[in-house]
């Protein structure tokens, strides 16, 4: 089902933070329009945003940390700071739970996903993230391995360029910020459309997210996913699939699946998880 949107995707420039999560695909701009960071820096508060960095699934933790505290000081962020944490330890450390006490934002950024959640999942610092989620409290980001995380089910690593099969990708659990969902990130770049498929076929009661590079699926508290950036998200859903040969062959075997919905979203379309309806922008069916 397709439906008109007029509401428009400008950045607000409230001042109290927005519900939202933004699943970021990697590779954002930092340097010219930077409207995704824009975007996550507005609906943090503006000048008023308290934003909380985590850098752990980079090996660089503390350059890459470096560098977003910078876009969001040149920004005009209230305070910005850098959970570094390196250690599985800290994240049940209570001095980094009261880091996030005044935080209107957080942003989750690019390495490793397994990494990041071998350090986070199910320890306190994580778990009072989630419940600041939940209760519309910050808003939150993630971009290439911090987008990853976001579902129940994680994609940890696989190929690309195959045909859909098993042995195509490997999955393990991830932070269950958006539980509905799998997200791959680089996707188009990395030609990783058999991958995700792979992963749903494996999953159908989940929904496939595809994010490009230098593209953002922002996700509102109502279900409703909208696109920003330069590429494309990719949602593969499989509400409708009558049949996959999936259980019954070897895991190196191209898998069949019938039925199977795809869509291609740029930006200013939107997509409804509850309904699996598609908003398209008005002015776009007027033009």
């Amino acid at each position: 089902m397709i439906q008109t949107d007029a509401q428009s995707l400008e950045p607000t420039m409230s001042h109290s933070p927005q519900t939202a999560i933004l699943v970021i695909g990697g590779a954002e701009d930092k340097v010219h329009g930077r409207e995704i960071l824009q975007t996550f820096f507005n609906r943090s508060g503006g000048r008023d945003a308290q934003i909380a960095i985590i850098p752990s699934a980079s090996r660089e933790p503390a350059a890459i940390g470096n560098r977003y505290r910078d876009i969001f000081e040149d920004m005009g962020a209230k305070a910005v700071r850098i959970l570094d944490i390196r250690e599985r330890y800290q994240g049940e450390d209570p001095i980094w739970q009261n880091d996030l006490e005044d935080c209107t934002g957080v942003f989750m950024t690019g390495g490793d996903q397994l990494r990041l959640c071998s350090l986070l999942a199910d320890t306190p610092l994580m778990e009072k993230i989630l419940l600041q989620v939940q209760r519309g409290e910050i808003v939150l980001a993630g971009t290439s391995a911090g987008a990853a995380v976001m579902g129940y089910h994680m994609i940890a690593g696989g190929g690309s360029g195959e045909s859909p099969n098993r042995s195509l990708v490997d999955m393990t659990t991830g932070l269950g910020i958006l539980p509905q969902v799998i997200v791959d990130q680089h996707f188009h770049n990395r030609n990783r459309m058999a991958r995700l498929i792979s992963a749903i076929s494996a999953n159908p009661d989940r929904i496939g997210v595809g994010i490009d590079e230098d593209t953002c699926a922002l996700f509102e508290g109502d279900g409703l996913i909208q696109v920003l950036g330069k590429g494309t998200v990719t949602i593969i859903d499989p509400g409708e699939v009558d049949y996959t040969n999936e259980p019954y062959v070897d895991a190196i075997n191209p898998l069949s699946i019938f039925n199977l919905r795809v869509h291609v979203l740029t930006y200013g379309d939107r997509y409804h998880i509850p309904t699996r309806s598609l908003h398209v922008p008005e002015q776009r069916l007027s033009a």
